[in-house]
């Protein structure tokens, strides 16, 4: 397991990786479809992405809720004839949410069920990791993909394994123990049971299977974005298609 990055360096993260997606946005074009989200042309993941800016800007702003943000605390989400200015107005909200607010305040998230935190900082955690990953997708419809860069991919899995795959509820198939595996140094061991995921920093026992690849793309394989050709896989590759197959994320 690693430790989180400090706020302001998670706040750097997002205004890094939010320019690097616009960067690519230009290069790409509007109308160029999205590999790793086939259904979407760059114009819509543009959109999809100042959306999401724009919700958790509001969502921080409200501070402890039991609910998301209603629809007149967001404003309108509709993207602008200027879609990178739109882009980079969305960008300039959440980050100024962010500034606003104590890390420690609690907020809503989608995360409740797992054990990851429910405050200001897990936000921006989870936003340093939405916006690098739609970077790699607008890079990928320009043809210039890039790797994540291995500080953010190395947090990102972390968050990943805790908040994302601990919100899943019950694993539904045997319960298996997987170890994912960075170039970078650090080692993430999964137990999947019928209680579900759980990130385990201390376990007895073997894995039933190891995927062993650069951390960003042990990111890009739990998100899709690649398969399994991509990474060195050792043990019960079956394990690995379940876990796969079980996670669905855009």
């Amino acid at each position: 397991m690693t430790s989180t990055p400090p706020y302001p360096d998670l706040l750097d993260q997002i205004d890094e990786r939010a320019t690097a997606f616009r960067e690519a946005v230009t290069m790409a074009g509007p109308t160029a479809r999205v590999p790793g989200c086939p259904q979407w042309t760059v114009r819509d993941l543009t959109a999809h992405l100042g959306k999401v800016h724009r919700f958790w800007a509001a969502t921080v702003a409200a501070g402890p809720s039991e609910d998301p943000p209603p629809a007149q605390a967001i404003g309108d989400t509709a993207p602008q004839p200027d879609l990178l200015a739109w882009s980079a107005e969305s960008t300039r909200l959440l980050l100024d949410a962010l500034r606003s607010a104590a890390p420690d305040r609690e907020c809503w998230t989608w995360w409740k069920a797992s054990e990851a935190p429910t405050t200001v900082a897990a936000v921006a955690r989870h936003q340093v990791q939405e916006a690098a990953v739609h970077a790699y997708d607008a890079q990928e419809a320009a043809g210039k993909a890039e790797p994540l860069p291995a500080a953010i991919a190395v947090d990102a899995i972390s968050e990943f394994l805790v908040a994302s795959l601990g919100s899943l509820g019950p694993w539904p198939h045997r319960p298996a123990r997987i170890a994912l595996s960075a170039v970078e140094g650090p080692t993430w061991l999964l137990d999947l049971t019928p209680a579900g995921a759980k990130a385990n920093p201390a376990p007895s026992g073997d894995p039933l299977a190891t995927i062993h690849a650069p951390a960003s793309d042990l990111l890009l394989l739990l998100y899709g974005r690649i398969g399994t050709d991509a990474v060195v896989v050792k043990g019960d590759t079956s394990a690995v298609d379940e876990l796969l197959t079980w996670t669905d994320n855009d």
